[in-house]
């Protein structure tokens, strides 16, 4: 498994695995955890994506459950977690409405209940979820920083953020932000053209992409031309849709890290199969080509 330094000394397995979903499983035991976790790294996936916020504000605790069970796991993965996003569940349930908190209290707070619920010491990257409209970029910015100095996160990075966003609250911190968790896919193409991927590969920032398969609609035959070319270079290299949808964002030299969710075994074990496709030229503009419904200019 190729591998992506984001800072000095901190690198990402180039697949991510996502546990937006892990507290949807109908078997949250910590063994079946485990072997989610072991699936991983056999095939060389070592990074964890997880945010205060999946599962109803659950699978961090669900994650440190197994963390708890089986101690040596932890110094075998790099995590990254989310936070700034209050919905009224959960921990949070008495909010009145959702709503964004990048307030410095609300930062400080949000590491250390994360600390606490995956039982760990230090969270490797620490995003700020989604741009808050009432940010106060000097205050977001100096608690991030105070965060990565009490050595409680490694480095901050954000996630949806556009390349105003970014600019912003990097213009408050003597850190680097290290990475924006973006939605790209065939599905969603925008950040090829709206200058969100072209920014991040101007300052040599490895995006993370969520999302990578449309939630499962890339296969859900919606867009028939994306589905056939899908299927005819599967075919043609031996391989399935999947592996051909992921390595489609690996062949950009952004370094795009996509980050992959799934509850199911088999479908874990197979993630890494994408890392051996390697798409032509002509390969990837017919994919780009069906998905956006055009031809290029």
């Amino acid at each position: 498994m190729d591998r992506i330094a984001l800072a000095e000394g901190l690198s990402f397995s180039r697949l991510v695995y996502g546990m937006w979903r892990l507290g949807d499983d109908a078997d949250t035991s910590a063994a079946h955890v485990q072997a989610k976790l072991e699936a991983c790294l056999e095939q060389g996936i070592t990074t964890i994506d997880q945010a205060d916020i999946y599962g109803g504000y659950t699978a961090e605790a669900i994650l440190g459950t197994a963390f708890k069970a089986a101690p040596s796991l932890r110094e075998k993965f790099e995590i990254v977690t989310k936070c700034d996003i209050v919905a009224p569940v959960g921990r949070y349930e008495s909010a009145p409405i959702k709503y964004y908190d990048t307030s410095r209290a609300h930062i400080l707070q949000s590491v250390d209940t994360s600390l606490s619920e995956m039982g760990i010491e230090q969270i490797d990257v620490l995003l700020i979820h989604r741009p808050d409209p009432l940010m106060d970029h000097a205050e977001t910015g100096a608690a991030l920083d105070e965060v990565i100095a009490s050595g409680k996160v490694r480095a901050a990075g954000v996630s949806n953020f556009r390349p105003w966003d970014w600019d912003l609250l990097q213009s408050a911190m003597s850190n680097k932000l290290v990475t924006n968790q973006i939605e790209m896919s065939l599905l969603c193409t925008a950040p090829w053209t709206n200058g969100d991927l072209a920014t991040l590969q101007r300052l040599g920032v490895p995006p993370m992409a969520w999302s990578p398969l449309g939630g499962g609609a890339l296969f859900d035959g919606s867009n028939p031309g994306l589905t056939e070319a899908l299927k005819a270079i599967a075919s043609m290299r031996g391989t399935d849709t999947t592996a051909v949808a992921i390595a489609w964002l690996l062949a950009h030299p952004a370094n795009i890290l996509p980050v992959l969710g799934t509850n199911r075994l088999d479908r874990i074990a197979a993630i890494s199969a994408a890392m051996e496709v390697n798409l032509t030229r002509t390969e990837w503009f017919t994919l780009y080509t069906e998905a956006t419904g055009q031809e290029v200019p």
